[in-house]
């Protein structure tokens, strides 16, 4: 029996590879789905079952595609429903993979269809538990993206509850639990780094599955503090039940080397944001005017989905040469399919051919000392981070939700934007300057420059009753 987890840091995804006397099994593939195809060829190996652990929401899977490739069955759990050939697996189901068995089992509470899988070993002893985003290492799944109807956050929550204390947490301490999501991830709000752990490790630290919480207080908890989701998941679910085109498709209309003047006539004819994934520090020397920066060398496709409101956007690339596929494939995992073609040279052909040139001010971060109003300061970071520590007198206007603060930044004067590190300032400095905001300066370096200036910060407070 061979386990393999397949991490792809940029989304904070895990899919797995189960392999057994020449037989396969894949769980919540990715869209490009060769590297499976290849892994089971080289094993002289056939991939017989695509399992999918629930209607993704922050990426669109690959199992349409993969089962086309493989005449392999996707199975899905109970209440699923899909537009094309699947298998609706029902609770304790159980599905042979060479001399292993993999049982579906139903947990909803993530969503309804949400199904761990079970992989026993071949003396029938449980061994493995795929968890989806049931379970994470640290957290559970977040319970407000399926709610429908009259069913809400509360009432999935509670049915989450039942699914860990009745399904999950009744296995053995040392089958290994294997999520489908690690820290930086927005399917749950407290995962962990670590990516691999076992079910009595989780008892023992994870909050959720404390042996003494009630229902009412797991359902406070797990709902408690929860960010709104990111706008492209809806629209990733409806890819995941509907249907996508393949990725090989999309490959070949996006990549496409276009001369400087061809790139500017398309951009300028065609409505195409201009997405520039080049490293910061190269983007605020010199970029096209109104381009956009989301760097590669960030989480990068999930910014995109945060923060570019329609998968259906026409996308031009600039990105360094030799990325341009690897840009293309990161943009199709959230559903981003449209992209008309990248500049040919990178921005040195841009530059080279005489064409206007735009900057991005960026300052040290001592600068922060001698400004005396500290509300042209912004903080751009997640609320959880602002919470912990953060300037004194400054505003958080969070970047996935920049869209809300617009009116909070000043049209004439100077004002400062700073994240943690430096990478989402200048995503959000980009934004702001395409959108006629001539005086954003980024402070490099971010929070962690910062705290070795003397600008006064505040922490969070903890008083005790």
């Amino acid at each position: 029996m061979k386990i393999q987890q397949i991490y792809t840091g940029c989304l904070a995804q895990g899919t797995y590879y189960i392999e057994s006397n020449g037989e396969v099994a894949i769980i919540d593939p990715l869209r490009e789905v060769q590297q499976y195809i290849d892994k089971a060829s080289e094993n002289n190996a056939k991939i017989k079952y695509i399992f999918e652990t629930h209607f993704h929401a922050d990426f669109v899977s690959g199992h349409i595609t993969l089962a086309e490739k493989t005449n392999a069955k996707i199975i899905y759990g109970p209440t699923a429903e899909t537009q094309f050939e699947s298998y609706i697996a029902k609770d304790g189901e159980v599905f042979n993979v060479g001399d292993v068995s993999i049982t579906a089992i139903h947990t909803p509470g993530h969503t309804m269809e949400s199904t761990c899988y079970l992989l026993k070993d071949k003396k029938g002893e449980n061994h493995a538990l795929f968890s989806g985003d049931t379970l994470f290492l640290g957290d559970v799944g977040r319970p407000d993206l399926a709610q429908k109807g009259t069913v809400t956050q509360e009432d999935l929550a509670g049915l989450l509850y039942d699914s860990l204390r009745t399904k999950i947490m009744i296995l053995e301490d040392n089958v290994t639990v294997y999520p489908a999501h690690g820290a930086g991830s927005a399917c749950g709000k407290n995962l962990s780094k670590e990516t691999i752990g076992t079910i009595g490790n989780q008892k023992e630290t994870n909050y959720a599955l404390r042996s003494d919480m009630t229902k009412e207080e797991f359902v406070t908890e797990v709902t408690d503090g929860l960010l709104a989701p990111p706008a492209y998941f809806p629209m990733n679910v409806k890819l995941n039940k509907e249907g996508y085109n393949s990725i090989d498709d999309v490959l070949k209309k996006g990549a496409k080397a276009l001369s400087v003047s061809e790139f500017e006539t398309i951009a300028n004819t065609s409505g195409a944001l201009i997405i520039d994934v080049r490293h910061q520090s190269e983007f605020i020397k010199g970029f096209i005017p109104q381009s956009i920066f989301i760097g590669l060398g960030g989480t990068f496709a999930p910014w995109v989905g945060a923060l570019v409101k329609n998968i259906k956007q026409p996308i031009l690339l600039v990105t360094p040469q030799g990325e341009e596929k690897e840009t293309i494939i990161r943009l199709s995992r959230v559903g981003f399919d449209n992209v008309l073609g990248y500049l040919n040279g990178s921005f040195k052909s841009w530059k080279t051919a005489g064409k206007e040139v735009d900057v991005l001010e960026s300052v040290a971060a001592n600068v922060l000392e001698t400004v005396t109003d500290k509300s042209v300061i912004f903080d751009v970071r997640k609320p959880g981070e602002y919470l912990n520590e953060h300037i004194k007198n400054v505003e958080n206007t969070p970047l996935d939700f920049l869209n809300d603060h617009i009116n909070s930044f000043p049209l004439k004067n100077k004002f400062y934007l700073h994240c943690a590190g430096g990478y989402r300032s200048v995503i959000a400095a980009s934004i702001l300057k395409a959108r006629g905001f001539q005086n954003v300066v980024d402070v490099a370096g971010g929070f962690k420059a910062i705290l070795q200036t003397d600008v006064l910060t505040i922490k969070q407070s903890c008083t005790t009753m």
